[in-house]
């Protein structure tokens, strides 16, 4: 159940066998059936996840009802909201399974337990934290530079294993565009 949450750590930094195992007993195993979810809005988030199987999609729902996905986490992704993990806010954020899934959690005592005494793991997270700081600085640029079409066309290449279990609609809130716009935008493309 840890395999592949090992294989993520050591791709990150180095652990004694001992440390990693410590490290990953902190966690609890979940099941999350599709289309459950892990975070609703106005909840505190409790826990740090790692997807080991199934895909998950952290969204907020704005004053007009529409949906704005921040990121889709499958296999081998963290998810949580940060900020109210940290500081123990009431949520902004939607975290739901698209697919029946499973998710490794740590709580904050733990995550803080470990950085005591597992000092390496304060800069597992800081690695990671640093890696999640360039990816949404991209993306703001991305969308404040690029059209609708170039977003389109980035999130198919980066992103092709995941674009296959994804609806037009969960695409369309992900590119911040409208379900019917992709559409157009994917006739267009096909038309080439």
């Amino acid at each position: 159940m840890t395999e592949l949450l090992t294989r993520n750590i050591l791709n990150h930094i180095s652990l004694s066998k001992k440390e990693l195992d410590n490290f990953c007993d902190l966690f609890n195993h979940k099941k999350v059936l599709k289309k459950s979810f892990l975070l609703h809005e106005g909840e505190i988030c409790k826990f740090e996840g790692f997807v080991t199987k199934g895909l998950f999609r952290v969204f907020h729902v704005d004053q007009n009802g529409f949906e704005q996905v921040l990121y889709f986490a499958q296999e081998n992704w963290w998810i949580t909201d940060i900020d109210s993990f940290t500081n123990k806010q009431p949520s902004q954020l939607y975290i739901q399974a698209l697919e029946d899934s499973e998710v490794l959690l740590i709580s904050k005592k733990d995550k803080e337990f470990a950085y005591i005494n597992i000092p390496k793991i304060e800069k597992l997270f800081r690695v990671m934290t640093q890696k999640t700081h360039i990816a949404l600085q991209r993306r703001m640029i991305d969308n404040l530079s690029k059209t609708a079409d170039q977003r389109y066309i980035d999130f198919i290449k980066k992103y092709p294993n995941l674009f296959q279990r994804l609806t037009n609609l969960q695409i369309a809130a992900y590119l911040g565009i409208s379900h019917e716009f992709l559409s157009k935008i994917r006739r267009k493309i096909a038309s080439k």
